[in-house]
């Protein structure tokens, strides 16, 4: 009877963790899709609105039209062109920059073991508008033709990683606080190599593109500058995704990545250069913008929890989601004038951060 009485007991002892998996599965295949239809609905609704204002009916008809190649009427080839060539293109831009910010942000924190850090504050962004700019200004790289902008933002991203990297590390370890100091110090250095570059500018027209670099725009936005934009994001997303558990170990510290086989200095080289090659290229099309990659990740895994491969399936999604409303509200609050992205990501940011600060105080040195 003992025998039979313990085997009666076991099933269901074994059976639980695995309803608990299907259960957290089911719970996120049911966050990405409601992210993902809000993310389809606010496309339609972001690329409809702006002075001349088109009902989301018809603002679909038309991208279906385009996507399947479809008629119009004669008398609707200017709001189709509106819709197509102008807004549709700007609109996919931000969502694409959206998702990047957030993932890179995600991927920074557990890097570095600090919730205040991405790419902006680390000086990554700041590094790569530099490059951008200096490209733009200098005609440098001109034989890339249209890719140099982009090469010169990757370089700058890089340049700064590198150097935010050598100068924290101490005996082969990286401190947390003098990785955030040290990143601090770059952008405030690479801020002010701006000023001279604006201060140096030949005309009037540098200095305003220069300006559009630090504060961030989706205004020349092209489908041109789609491709290498997905691209690089989309590699970036699944290099990282594929070191979902890397990144849980590292969070945890150096000692006990080590302890479990994995080698912290050469994964952080791999994932630097993935997030420099990703950041770069954004801030070639779309300049620095803030905070993104620093709220987003808390607010998902407020969501999710802590694990990464969770948190790098919905923090993309839900970043594309608020860039595009970022986007749409910089374009239309002050029409017909655009406000700078960052403004919008700032003032958004700042009180969501500081609640989240009040709430989950243990995450930043509260108690």
């Amino acid at each position: 009877m003992p025998p039979l009485a313990a085997t009666s007991v076991a099933p269901p002892e074994t059976a639980a963790p695995r309803r608990d998996g299907l259960a957290a599965r089911g719970a996120l295949a049911a966050v990405c899709a409601v992210l993902g239809v809000a993310l389809l609905a606010s496309i339609v609704v972001a690329v409809g609105l702006g002075p001349a204002a088109i009902p989301p009916g018809e603002t679909a008809r038309y991208l279906w039209a385009a996507l399947t190649g479809g008629r119009i009427q004669a008398g609707e080839a200017t709001t189709y062109q509106i819709i197509w060539q102008i807004r549709a293109p700007r609109v996919l831009l931000a969502a694409v920059v959206g998702a990047g910010l957030s993932a890179i942000g995600v991927a920074i924190q557990a890097l570095v073991r600090n919730a205040l850090a991405d790419p902006f504050i680390l000086g990554i962004s700041s590094g790569a508008s530099v490059g951008a700019v200096g490209v733009s200004v200098t005609g440098g790289l001109a034989a890339l033709g249209i890719h140099a902008v982009s090469a010169g933002a990757f370089a700058g991203a890089l340049l700064a990683s590198l150097l935010v990297y050598a100068a924290s590390s101490s005996r082969g370890s990286l401190s947390p606080l003098r990785l955030v100091l040290t990143g601090v110090a770059m952008s405030l250095g690479f801020q002010a190599v701006m000023s001279l570059i604006i201060y140096l500018a030949p005309d009037a027209e540098a200095t305003s593109m220069i300006l559009y670099w630090t504060m961030g725009g989706f205004g020349a936005a092209t489908w041109g500058a789609l491709p290498v934009v997905c691209v690089a994001v989309l590699l970036g997303l699944v290099v990282l995704y594929r070191r979902g558990r890397t990144l849980d170990v590292l969070a945890l510290g150096d000692e006990t990545a080590a302890s479990l086989g994995i080698r912290p200095d050469r994964q952080r080289k791999v994932m630097l250069v993935a997030i420099s090659l990703v950041t770069g290229v954004m801030v070639a099309v779309s300049g620095a913008i803030g905070f993104v990659g620093l709220v987003m990740p808390h607010l998902v895994r407020m969501v999710t929890g802590a694990a990464h491969a969770r948190v790098l399936v919905v923090a993309p999604l839900a970043g594309a989601v608020f860039m595009v409303w970022v986007d749409l509200l910089s374009r239309t609050l002050v029409a017909p004038r655009e406000l700078p992205l960052g403004v919008i990501t700032a003032l958004v940011g700042v009180p969501v951060f500081l609640a989240m600060m009040r709430r989950r105080s243990h995450l930043f040195g509260g108690r």
